[in-house]
């Protein structure tokens, strides 16, 4: 018995520490991590080189759901607040009408592919209908590119809000098929339990992210405690929501939104916990996927998952997106990007264990299929994120050079400690002043210790360690960072020189002789560009007048506009690259051309 524990634990260990080591490789050659983990549980699963048997589908269940529920809860801790406002209408509308979308039209060639009943391809439609949280956070977040906000919240929110309506969809259709009596009255049915899931799960979210919050900040837990209670806490309302009838995938993103952004005692230690835990997550719940597979039943379903995927990545997806996305202000750029970041994870191969937990007679197919267009997605979509970000124009350039930056948390003070190591060609090297309410605590100098109000220059190499409310951090990070590489993609994407976005559009139209409208030659730049987007401003955004273009370069604290730049010609970042995804101002202006042309055709 204490043997085969052994055994047991050397095993498990192992994997993980080898898709840990295998993830060094994956840096390398570009590969998608989750991908590898992935592959790592299919090759030491039955049929692959390691022989393990595993084929307890409850089990592997149970362990991805926590695991999916622990990645949800650090999903909402990471989102800002202002992200959601940015992009909370289209992340629902992708969220809830992109999934029924993305699952109706999967469900033609699941049909056609694999002679299914159209109830049937709408399972498994819904079963790869949602993006996966821990893909498209990874790929953002540690992909080393930076997108543009408004794209970015739109794909976190979207990604961690979307996978309840999958569940939701799944669990309905398969009771549909198991349970014939809930044939009766379905659609009343469906309407009913869609409201209660929702409305449990995010009222639930609500009240138990704000207990978390207090308990972590009110009862005086021990500091090395405190991120082990709010993980505790958070799966004890994922699954009380869930006995109570409501989705505990959705309450605990909710609470992990509410959490992540109220002042907490030790925000750092429970940021730093949780990524350790949610990385041993991720990784639990892909081995565990990927040892449930068996390969060798694939080889009869590899053309139709081929289909499908190719399907649901070409066509599903876009089309999804583009009719979820039509009533915002997004261009055709901004749309194609965002379908294509559909990434399929384990999310879609969890579900695809519920038809065989249900007893169904081709539930093993369900699981076959949807893992082949999870590997698919992950290596056709994670590949190829960057290269398609930036041909897309959906990359915001670096305007500051790397930032070698240390804080520490000081619980219950307005003010962060943070340290710099002085890099040459920095501005502070330059001899560039710090701001009166940056001067230095201590400076470390060659091993020795000096006082801050002693040292008359900063010089490279120097830690120089001061305290600073955490909104002027980043203005810091300009003074201590190295140079940009970039200058010309800064100069393309951010325009040629800056101007003042209090000036008056009027004045503006004096200087440069532009065709500005009467009516808004009292405008300010910024009043004015927000006006013409019609949407919150996001950094990158640009708006062409005459021949030259006006571009959002930075935003203040409160997201508006604090920085304009003025390119002379008109750039290319965001020529459509594509034909299609007409946006919806193009829908609309085409819809009134049909019109007049029908008038004037039907005008004796």
């Amino acid at each position: 018995m204490i043997e085969h524990m052994n055994v047991a634990v050397l095993v498990l260990a192992g994997l993980v520490t080898f898709s840990i080591f295998t993830s060094l490789l994956s840096y390398r050659i570009g590969a998608p991590l989750l991908l590898v983990f992935l592959g790592v549980g299919l090759l030491a699963g039955d049929g692959g080189v390691g022989g393990i048997i595993f084929d307890d589908a409850s089990a592997a269940y149970m362990i991805g759901s926590v695991a999916l529920a622990m990645v949800l809860f650090d999903s909402g801790f990471h989102t800002p607040i202002k992200a959601v406002r940015m992009a909370a209408l289209p992340s629902l509308s992708l969220a809830t009408l992109g999934v029924v979308l993305t699952a109706a039209v999967v469900a033609v060639p699941a049909c056609l592919l694999l002679d299914m009943s159209w109830i049937e391809g709408l399972l498994l439609g819904s079963i790869v209908g949602s993006t996966d949280a821990a893909a498209v956070f990874f790929l953002l977040r540690v992909g080393g590119i930076h997108i543009r906000d408004r794209v970015r919240s739109i794909l976190e929110v979207e990604s961690g809000s979307n996978d309840p309506m999958a569940i939701f969809l799944t669990l309905i259709l398969i009771r549909f098929l198991v349970d014939r009596s809930t044939h009766i009255g379905f659609g009343g049915f469906v309407i009913l339990n869609l409201l209660r899931e929702f409305g449990i799960g995010a009222l639930a979210g609500l009240v138990g992210g704000a207990v978390i919050v207090q308990a972590v900040n009110r009862l005086g837990i021990e500091r090395g405690l405190l991120p082990v209670a709010g993980l505790a806490m958070s799966l004890m309302l994922f699954a009380a929501t869930a006995l109570v009838g409501g989705s505990g995938f959705l309450a605990v993103y909710v609470a992990g939104l509410v959490a992540g952004n109220s002042r907490l005692v030790a925000p750092d230690t429970m940021r730093r916990f949780q990524d350790g835990t949610t990385w041993l997550a991720q990784i639990t719940m892909f081995l565990t996927l990927g040892l449930l597979a068996s390969p060798n039943e694939f080889p009869p379903l590899i053309l139709p998952s081929l289909g499908i995927a190719f399907v649901l990545i070409f066509v599903a997806r876009p089309l999804a997106v583009w009719i979820g996305l039509l009533p915002f202000h997004m261009s055709r750029n901004e749309i194609a990007f965002v379908s294509w970041v559909g990434l399929r994870g384990a999310v879609g191969i969890l579900l695809a264990i519920l038809p065989m937990v249900s007893g169904m007679e081709n539930g093993r197919v369900f699981f076959n299929v949807t893992f082949m267009v999870v590997l698919v997605s992950l290596a056709v979509q994670g590949w190829t994120i960057g290269p398609v970000a930036r041909w897309l124009g959906q990359v915001v350039p670096r305007r500051i050079g790397p930032v070698e930056r240390m804080e520490l948390e000081i619980p219950g003070a307005a003010h962060e400690l943070v340290a710099y190591r002085i890099v040459a060609n920095s501005l502070v090297a330059q001899g560039h002043r710090l701001p009166r309410w940056a001067s230095p605590s201590l400076v470390v100098r060659d091993g020795r210790s000096l006082l801050g109000s002693g040292v008359q220059k900063l010089k490279p190499g120097d830690m120089v360690w001061l305290f600073a409310k955490p909104e002027r951090v980043p203005h810091l990070d300009r003074l201590f960072a190295s140079p940009a590489q970039a200058a010309e993609a800064d100069r393309q994407f951010f325009g040629d020189f800056p101007i003042d976005p209090r000036v008056r559009m009027g004045e503006l139209a004096v200087m440069y002789g532009l065709p500005v409208p009467e009516e808004a030659c009292e405008l300010a730049v910024a009043a004015w560009l927000e006006g013409s987007l019609g949407t919150r401003p996001g950094i990158g955004d640009r708006v062409p007048l005459g021949e030259v273009e006006l571009i959002v370069r930075a935003l203040d604290a409160d997201d508006n506009i604090g920085e304009v730049g003025l390119a002379a010609e008109p750039t290319q970042v965001d020529k459509p690259r594509l034909p299609l995804f007409p946006t919806g101002r193009e829908v609309r202006a085409r819809a009134r051309r049909w019109v007049g042309r029908f008038r004037r055709r039907g005008t004796p």
